[in-house]
């Protein structure tokens, strides 16, 4: 099966390999290597440096005999360049999908991440651990969690402040049932006795997953209703009872980190940094699916303060001097160069270009576009106007359309290793996890201006460590 990629590609020889690896760029990239017939099984990895990996795989050395040598088996290489680790693992996941169908899992250790999943279809529901969340019952299914014990562990705690039954049988309720412990220690209903209704079940069972939907929040605003109410009746040991359980259910709360929701509405924007230095690459994780990268042009967002961090989205875009009307054509034009040239003139670097030498109607146009007030710098030269707050935001929300689902329903290799991929970057130590998330608000409606913030964060640091994977 062919390869997908959207790469550069140079012939190889064995007998002068030099040739080759000379074009090969110092930087990270994925990369296929390709044998001499077409059903040969091309070799597909990721590296930080592209030449320097390849100069050990396909240029025999009398040093290090041991090492992998390619070279007789390879006739072509092909690459892309990548500007993060998510980026390559992302891609590297897609190519050896294509190649080895199911068996790219097992290539990558991409194991099925843990679920806590909500029996609601048992006529007495429970809860459980699974790493095969069904696609038919995808709403019932929160995670995904760090690890099974992390899922196990939420699981337990939850249960402890519901009265939902543990136990694995098949209910037929029957007064003459024994019971488990559980029922004597007044920890659960005792559906298996009658020791309920299937009404006054059915609404705790409802409590529970709410409060799995909602990571507590609908258990929450109760306890802490009812103890603001409580403290302003002067009750202050009713008070303090409700506010020991609104304690109890942050504690089990802060046990689901913000990645947990239900499979059915987990949806994440991931920004990361791109191989294209005046770009911004979005990824989109929609319907248990990874798609991207999106390019996001950064021209028109200044790093302030580039050692700090510190950005302004909507600062000036360059800087550019002014030019006299009687200036000299060539003058503008080689002044005007400064913008730079992109070969294809539908990619988002161009059109963000054309948006920025429209930047003059458009600001004149746009009803809340401000110009600040002329700014002399050290040269003497005048400042140029701010892009307009909408035009960004214009941008972001083109390159979320770009990557938005198409609704087919992914196949299980799919779905298992993009959430894979999105579990084993999100839980990383924040020290190691490069890049920024977004969620959605209650609404569905992304938050465009923090998406902004964060896309000049990503900039700003690839400015500083020069664009690294990690």
């Amino acid at each position: 099966m062919a390869v997908r990629i959207e790469s550069q590609t140079v012939p190889f020889d064995p007998a002068d390999p030099r040739a080759a690896l000379g074009q090969l760029p110092q930087t990270a990239a994925v990369f296929a290597l390709y044998g001499e017939e077409a059903h040969f099984e091309p070799y597909i990895g990721r590296t930080p440096n592209l030449r320097g990996r390849l100069e050990r795989l396909l240029q025999p050395s009398a040093k290090h005999p041991r090492r992998l040598q390619l070279a007789g088996r390879v006739r072509r290489i092909e690459w892309r360049l990548t500007g993060s680790e998510f980026e390559s693992l992302f891609l590297q996941f897609e190519l050896l999908q294509d190649e080895y169908g199911t068996k790219c899992l097992e290539r990558m250790h991409l194991g099925a991440p843990a679920f806590v999943r909500f029996l609601g279809g048992n006529p007495y529901p429970r809860i459980t651990v699974t790493h095969r969340p069904s696609q038919r019952e995808a709403g019932w299914a929160y995670g995904p969690f760090q690890s099974r014990a992390a899922a196990e562990r939420f699981a337990d705690e939850a249960l402890k402040l519901f009265l939902l039954r543990r136990c694995t049988d098949d209910l037929n309720p029957n007064p003459s049932h024994p019971g488990c412990v559980y029922s004597e220690m007044k920890m659960c209903l005792a559906p298996c006795y009658q020791g309920c209704t299937d009404e006054r079940y059915a609404a705790e069972a409802a409590a529970v997953e709410s409060f799995l939907s909602t990571r507590g929040d609908s258990r929450l605003v109760i306890l802490r209703a009812g103890r603001d109410e409580a403290s302003a009746n002067l009750e202050f040991e009713a008070a303090a009872s409700l506010h020991a359980q609104v304690q109890r259910v942050e504690a089990v709360r802060a046990l689901a980190p913000e990645l947990v929701r239900p499979l059915s509405q987990l949806r994440a924007v991931i920004l990361q940094a791109s191989a294209n230095p005046d770009e911004v690459a979005v990824f989109l994780f929609e319907n248990a699916r990874l798609r991207g990268p999106a390019a996001f042009p950064t021209l028109g967002m200044r790093i302030q303060n580039e050692q700090s961090g510190s950005t302004s989205l909507f600062a000036h875009p360059v800087a550019i001097e002014p030019i006299p009307e009687s200036a000299q054509p060539e003058q503008a034009a080689e002044d005007n160069s400064r913008l730079g040239e992109m070969p294809d003139k539908n990619s988002a670097g161009a059109k963000a270009r054309a948006e920025f030498e429209d930047l003059p109607a458009r600001l004149k146009s746009c009803p809340d576009a401000s110009l600040p007030s002329p700014a002399t710098s050290e040269g003497g030269t005048t400042a140029q106007a701010k892009v307009p707050r909408g035009l960004l935001e214009a941008r972001m929300e083109a390159a979320l359309a770009e990557l938005r689902d198409s609704g087919q329903t992914p196949s299980p290799t799919l779905r298992q290793g993009h959430l894979a991929l999105l579990k084993r970057w999100y839980y990383r130590p924040e020290a190691r996890r490069t890049g920024e998330i977004f969620f959605p608000d209650a609404e569905g409606r992304w938050p465009i201006k923090a998406m902004l913030r964060g896309v000049g964060r990503v900039a700003a640091g690839s400015l500083q460590h020069g664009n690294p994977q990690g």
